[in-house]
């Protein structure tokens, strides 16, 4: 046993670049999940800026200086945010307290629902199954009012929170723009000189990572606004609540789409019951989602994702038990990170199998 480990260690990492990637990733992940908390104004500055960095490119190419197009986009997007949020904020807060008002009866009416299923299932639903499935949505909800209130009465920590992250990211994204070569050759000097497989790696992911997130705020903004139209155009109660749910359910592929479509569901039962608008509004969802899947994705995300729906749901249920929300977000950069590795690893290996 010890002399396999043996060989297989000596095969694995004979090479001192192999060595060094192993490391810096170890490190890198072992950092984040450690200071995850402290991390997260950095870490949300560094998905905005890699947003950014398209346009901001795109001046300078057009003859503007690094500071002056880093400071007209950094103004342009803080500007329509501004805008955006002012607007669609307190509509959505408008439309939460108003469904929240509408849950109790919600829940009604889905006691009502599920008594009389033992008569339209006999044999298959018993009244015990029932009367324990409405305990345990009960429970359920009496848990989530709780968590409100705790957040509720958490208001103040969070303002404070949210007033840091309006003053030091939008900072932080700015230097990060402007002195972006500054600050990867601040990094690089820590490196080794021999840093091939290093590089090569950085590059298709940087690229991939860039791609990735333009991707995902693009589908967030497309499939969010085509809900909330539709929602609206056939009347539905809290369309514009539902929509942003729907746009933002993107971030977490696959599982996302299915947890969301229960509220959307359930909103629309209790506005019409079991009658052809609720039949035509599910269809209408359901052609988004299938147009999202379908269309939309392999669009937006054809340099990017190479993997198999499979690997891309372990990665979500992995990096997000790992780092939370961003591990959910950053899944499938960090999957095919994990990919471009071993790829990289194997051909530094076994150069002559991956020529042939």
């Amino acid at each position: 046993m010890l002399d396999w480990l043996k060989k297989w260690y000596t095969n694995k990492f004979s090479d001192p670049q192999v060595v060094t990637l192993f490391l810096i990733l170890v490190l890198g992940f072992l950092g984040i999940y450690w200071l995850s908390g402290m991390l997260a104004p950095v870490l949300v500055s560094i998905a905005v800026a890699y947003l950014l960095e398209w346009p901001v490119s795109k001046l300078c190419r057009m003859g503007l200086s690094r500071t002056l197009s880093t400071s007209v986009v950094v103004l342009g997007f803080m500007g329509v945010l501004t805008l955006v949020l002012m607007w669609i904020v307190p509509l959505a807060w408008y439309q939460g307290r108003n469904l929240l008002k509408d849950l109790p009866q919600m829940i009604e009416l889905g006691r009502t629902y599920l008594l009389e299923l033992p008569e339209l299932l006999p044999g298959m639903v018993s009244d015990e199954q029932i009367l324990l499935l409405m305990h345990s949505v009960e429970e359920r909800v009496m848990t989530f009012g709780r968590q409100m209130l705790s957040m509720s009465l958490a208001s103040l920590v969070n303002l404070v929170a949210l007033l840091i992250y309006l003053v030091l990211v939008p900072v932080m994204v700015f230097f990060m723009l402007k002195d972006k070569a500054q600050l990867i050759s601040g990094f690089v000097q820590f490196l080794p000189n021999e840093r091939k497989l290093i590089g090569q790696v950085w590059h298709e992911m940087n690229v991939q990572i860039m791609n990735y997130i333009r991707g995902k705020m693009l589908e967030i903004l497309i499939v969010g606004a085509v809900s909330y139209l539709v929602f609206y155009l056939f009347g539905l109660n809290y369309a514009l609540l539902l929509g942003i749910l729907v746009g933002l359910s993107v971030l977490i592929p696959y599982i996302g789409a299915a947890v969301v479509t229960l509220p959307v569901a359930v909103v629309a039962l209790f506005q019409w019951g079991f009658t052809a608008e609720f039949g035509y509004l599910m269809l209408a969802y359901a052609i988004i989602q299938a147009l999202d899947g379908n269309v939309l994705v392999p669009l937006l995300f054809s340099e990017v994702v190479d993997l198999n729906p499979v690997y891309i749901i372990v990665a979500v249920l992995f990096f997000g038990g790992l780092f939370g929300f961003w591990g959910v977000f950053f899944a499938i950069p960090l999957a095919s990170l994990v990919k471009a590795t071993a790829k990289a690893w194997s051909e530094r290996l076994h150069p002559t199998e991956s020529a042939a």
